[in-house]
């Protein structure tokens, strides 16, 4: 494993981000921009914090979520609904490039806090909107997480047996898509304005509902062109054959993808079966697809003749794709990811030493890091509310008292 490291503070160095998001995909985008550098300052509500902080897992009292997603980050409380909390709140505006938001559409107009207001503060702010279903339309006030996105979007109505109910995976799936669509989209913002330097802010907004609708590349030309609408077709590949997840001799699994015309010749070989290489029945990938139970038995019992590990062996050393299924543990034992660091070491204050997934993408010249771990709730109270903004140790206690902060 890495150690996190130090020195090169990434490609987005003086980037400064106020995070006020919740829970997943506002967060993480806030933290893919610390991971190359930003200056990200999160704001959580006094006492509770992010309702992130209350998803498993947790170590003792401590959420382990979010000392990934809030990762590169360092934390204060602050009340956006009481006005000393909102004047507060300005003054850090005041010198912020990005603010990231993730309220349902219309709360912070409610609270006098809408993108008008914070121009006023900072013309040139650019502010990402995250939301369930859009700024706008009829599903606009509606709420919602990843799972109705997945279940919206079309995305859920892939998952699962043919002859089955709809299957969650199980990770937040839609949430972790539009943060990253965030980022884009912040980045595109931040280079016009780079490009027109006297332009005001603007707003970015997304949504879950169609940043997993974006990424169903194929589902709506289908439809439109073929009036087809594609169901589940379990862990069978639906576009390309063979392509399936196998149960192997020693009772471990296995995913293969055959989606090419050479790399099914070359399976064929690797099973003893090069005959099927001119069987009219699969000489072509429109062929296997209407012979896929055929041609899915037959690499099924192959799978089943040997181990997991023989299986893929023998496959990668005739260039097939194949993989063992892996659950974390075998990824912290992998080799591959050992050498390349795809895990990194990072010191915690309230954990010590604790290991996560390591930046990507991978940069030459300006790496990002793992900086630190996520922050406690408030845990730089005193650093930002008096080094940076100026208050004495008696006005932030007196804050605290009242709930401001």
């Amino acid at each position: 494993m890495a150690d996190a490291a130090t020195g090169n503070t990434g490609p987005l160095k003086g980037l400064r981000v106020l995070d006020i998001s919740t829970v997943i995909a506002g967060p993480m985008a806030a933290g893919l921009l610390g991971d190359f550098g930003a200056d990200v300052l999160k704001i959580e509500k006094p006492r509770s914090g992010d309702g992130l902080r209350q998803l498993r897992p947790h170590k003792g009292d401590v959420s382990l979520w979010s000392k990934v997603v809030n990762r590169n980050k360092k934390a204060i409380t602050l009340d956006l609904r009481l006005a000393e909390g909102k004047a507060l709140f300005k003054q850090l505006l005041e010198e912020t490039d990005v603010l990231i938001e993730n309220f349902r559409p219309g709360t912070l107009e409610r609270w006098g806090l809408g993108p008008d207001e914070l121009w006023k503060v900072n013309p040139k702010l650019t502010i990402l909107r995250v939301s369930a279903f859009g700024q706008k339309g009829p599903y606009a006030s509606k709420p919602g997480f990843a799972r109705i996105a997945d279940a919206m979007s079309g995305f859920l109505s892939l998952c699962g047996p043919g002859d089955g109910a709809p299957v969650h995976v199980g990770y937040p799936i839609a949430d972790s898509v539009t943060g990253l669509f965030g980022v884009f989209g912040l980045l595109m913002a931040l280079f016009e304005r780079q490009a027109n330097p006297q332009a005001p802010g603007q707003v970015v907004a997304v949504s879950l509902f169609e940043s997993m609708f974006r990424v169903m590349d194929f589902l709506a030309i289908e439809y439109d062109q073929l009036g087809e609408v594609r169901g589940r077709h379990g862990n069978r590949n639906p576009y390309a054959a063979p392509g399936n997840i196998y149960r192997t001799r020693d009772g471990k699994w296995c995913t293969l993808a055959a989606s090419t015309q050479s790399v099914f010749e070359r399976l064929m070989r690797v099973i003893g079966r090069p005959e099927l290489i001119t069987d009219s029945r699969f000489t072509d990938n429109r062929a296997r697809l209407a012979n896929v139970e055929l041609l899915d038995g037959i690499v099924a019992d192959w799978f089943a003749a040997h181990d997991a590990d023989m299986a893929c062996a023998l496959l990668d050393r005739h260039s097939v794709s194949a993989a063992r299924v892996f659950d974390i543990k075998d990824i912290f034992e992998d080799a591959h990811v050992a050498e390349t660091g795809s895990i990194v070491s990072v010191e915690d204050d309230e954990l010590g030493t604790v290991r996560m997934q390591n930046v990507t993408p991978a940069f030459s010249r300006t790496p990002g890091r793992v900086a630190s771990a996520g922050p406690s709730i408030g845990q730089h109270n005193l650093a930002i509310f008096g080094e940076r903004l100026g208050l004495s140790p008696e006005e932030i206690a007196t804050l605290s008292e009242r709930g401001v902060i």
